[in-house]
Order: C-alpha cells, then sequence, then structure tokens
C-alpha cells in the first residue's frame, strides 16, 4: 500500500518525519481493523435475519401438522356419529318390526275370540228357537230322514254342506290338508283324514267310523269350522293368512 504524501516532508526535521510516518501507519491500521470489523458485522447480521425465516418456516409447519390432526380426528368424530346412527336406525327398525308382529299375533286372537264368541252364541240360540218352533208350530209327521250322501267324497261334501260357496272355501281348506284323501296321515303330527284332525280320534264324536267313513270326517269338518270360526269360509279365511286352522 502507497503511503500518502505529505506536503513539505522533506523539510520537516527527522522526528517530525518519525512522528508523521507513524501517524500515517497508524491511519493504515485503523483502516484494516475497520474495514475487518464491518465485514464481520455484516455476516452477523445476515445471520440474524436468517433465524427469523426459520422460525416462520417451522411455525408454519407446526400449524399445518396441527391443522391436519385435527382434520382427521373431526373424519374419525364424523365417522363414529354415523356408525352411531346406523346401530340406532337398525335397533328402531327391529323395535318396529316386533310392535307389528305383536300387533298381527293380538289381531289373531282377537279374531279367533270373536269367531268363538258367534259360534257359542249360535250354538245357545238354536236349542231355544226348536223349541219355540216346536210349541207356536202345529204337530206334523215325522219327517223322513234324509238319504245318506253317496259319491265321491268331493260329492259327499257337496250334498251334505249345500251352500255352493261354503263347499268352496271347504273344498280349498281340504285341497291344502289332504287332497281330498281320507286316509291322509302326517307323517309328523299324526293328523288324519280329510280335514286332517288332531288327534284323528276327535271325528268319534261324528261316528264310529271315522277311520273309513268320507262322510263321517266331512261332518266333523263342517262341525269344527263352523264352531271355531263361524263357517268353512270363515276357516278358509284364516287358512289364507296362518296356513293352518
Amino acid at each position: 500500500m502507497q503511503l500518502p504524501t505529505i506536503p513539505k516532508f522533506d523539510r520537516l526535521t527527522k522526528a517530525h518525519k518519525y512522528s508523521a510516518a507513524g501517524i500515517a501507519a497508524a491511519g493504515v491500521g485503523v483502516l484494516a481493523i475497520t474495514g475487518v470489523t464491518g465485514t464481520g458485522g455484516t455476516a452477523q447480521a445476515s445471520g440474524k435475519a436468517a433465524e427469523p425465516a426459520a422460525e416462520r418456516a417451522r411455525s408454519v409447519a407446526a400449524e399445518q401438522h396441527a391443522s391436519h390432526a385435527a382434520h382427521v380426528a373431526h373424519r374419525k368424530v364424523l365417522a363414529k356419529q354415523h356408525a352411531a346412527h346406523v346401530a340406532h336406525q337398525a335397533v328402531v327398525r327391529k323395535r318396529q318390526a316386533q310392535e307389528r308382529a305383536r300387533k298381527a299375533a293380538d289381531e289373531a286372537r282377537r279374531q279367533e275370540r270373536q269367531a268363538a264368541n258367534r259360534s257359542h252364541e249360535r250354538k245357545a240360540l238354536v236349542p231355544q228357537q226348536r223349541q219355540e218352533n216346536s210349541r207356536s208350530a202345529p204337530r206334523a209327521a215325522a219327517p223322513q230322514a234324509p238319504a245318506a250322501p253317496s259319491g265321491t267324497p268331493q260329492q259327499m261334501a257337496q250334498q251334505i254342506i249345500g251352500d255352493a260357496a261354503q263347499f268352496q272355501c271347504f273344498s280349498n281348506i281340504v285341497m291344502h290338508e289332504s287332497t281330498w284323501n281320507p286316509y291322509a296321515v302326517n307323517p309328523s303330527s299324526g293328523a288324519y283324514g280329510l280335514v286332517q284332525a288332531l288327534p284323528g280320534a276327535k271325528m268319534a264324536s261324528a261316528g264310529a267310523d271315522w277311520r273309513t267313513n268320507p262322510a263321517t270326517q266331512i261332518k266333523w269338518g263342517l262341525d269344527y269350522m263352523n264352531g271355531r270360526y263361524g263357517s268353512p269360509c270363515g276357516a278358509w279365511s284364516f287358512w289364507q293368512a296362518n296356513h293352518w286352522y
């Protein structure tokens, strides 16, 4: 580095020359030190400026992570709520089905009781009506006993029942129960005959020949349907709903 020229330096004494040279050297040293110090200050400033940027990056990353975690937790809550709703709906549907079944069973029992009551009332009125007719009607010759039914079991049933509509209902039941076979036996329950009486010995009330005589079985079956359901058509309606009578 070239030192600065001091005017009239040659005219100075030796002591003055030494002092000027020292001052110049000191100035150079100060400049050098100042330059070094300035460079170091710039580096420190750059480092301090980088620290807030890194901190902001970490803060943004933390916020993003927290937001993602909150979103995942919210979806889990929604999934649990949906599962609980589905389970609740299943319970409600099950209870509704049970309630419908209970009401249907109650209605069937109610209809059965009504039919039994009507049959009981009719049976109670028949002897009274006969007695009144007997007192009021003039004495007449005893009617001849009707001829015994004959022909196929279907023909016998037509002769015994008389009413075409009631015969058809009676026939529908017998067709499903035994296909008009007077010897039909249910292997699981033991029900017997055209109307599948259970046990078959019940039909003995209509005749001792209940095992072999279709007419006896038809008479017993007709009495049973009239007594329990009011008529063969009443029994057929119940059979259609329950597949038994």
